[in-house]
């Protein structure tokens, strides 16, 4: 089962602080791309691996969805999410995203944004969402950038001036846990290469269709954090089908 820091009430009320908690979707800096590269809703059945607040749950059934269901470890998370929600078709389920367990076919569409980074057995969690898809379906994620995640610190090296220098990227081959801090706590993640992450859909019976590493929109690139963002690659997007 994946760490859940969600439902601790000091890193969550600082994680409802986000822009992307926010906002929505619209606070995201990977969302104009996602939302390109996202299948077609209409009259589908719909899995969301790591719900969060319910955005994409939403976005989902404002897009024509039969039914989504939104999966999620925290609570807290699921709170709001329900709070969100105004579609009766939207279930949600507190259950770590591992343990989640559905018929054969269920699925026409499985989306899951920054999660499986989280995820220790990567391989066994893809093996299990092809079997919940249905044949022609459809599996979409998010998840942070191998050359992110790789040193483990998450943080650039700052020059004499307290100036972001540049990136690390060290010890790429070497997966395995990484501890990082996120919002002021030491958080545990996952690090894979790019083979890895590719190779696995590829032997499960996925066919790739699309790979992106996104950029903030322009009207984002405004706020110089976001800027930083072109500097090196923090999520990418991935794209399979069955």
């Amino acid at each position: 089962m994946q760490e859940n820091k969600y439902d601790h009430p000091l890193f969550f009320e600082k994680y409802s602080q986000m822009e992307r908690s926010k906002n929505g979707l619209a606070g995201a800096g990977e969302w104009e791309t996602l939302k390109r590269i996202l299948p077609k809703f209409q009259n589908k059945h719909v899995l969301d691996l790591g719900c969060g607040y319910g955005w994409h749950c939403i976005y989902a059934m404002e897009k024509g969805a039969s039914s989504v269901i939104g999966v999620d470890l925290s609570q807290k998370m699921l709170e709001v999410a329900k709070q969100k929600t105004k579609f009766k078709e939207v279930e949600y389920i507190c259950q770590s995203i591992e343990d989640v367990e559905f018929p054969i076919d269920s699925f026409d569409i499985i989306i899951s944004s920054l999660v499986f980074h989280y995820i220790s057995d990567y391989k066994a969690l893809i093996k299990k969402i092809y079997q919940m898809l249905k044949p022609g379906g459809e599996l979409v994620f998010t998840l942070e950038h191998p050359i992110y995640t790789a040193h483990g610190s998450q943080d650039w090296y700052y020059n004499e001036a307290g100036e972001k220098a540049h990136f690390p990227l060290d010890h790429y081959f070497y997966e395995g846990k990484r501890e990082t801090t996120f919002l002021g706590e030491k958080v545990l993640k996952q690090h894979r290469t790019l083979t890895t992450y590719l190779n696995t859909l590829i032997l499960a019976g996925f066919t790739i269709q699309q790979v992106v590493e996104p950029v903030p929109s322009d009207n984002m690139l405004h706020d110089p954090e976001m800027k930083n963002e072109l500097r090196r690659p923090m999520m990418l997007i991935v794209s399979a089908i069955k």
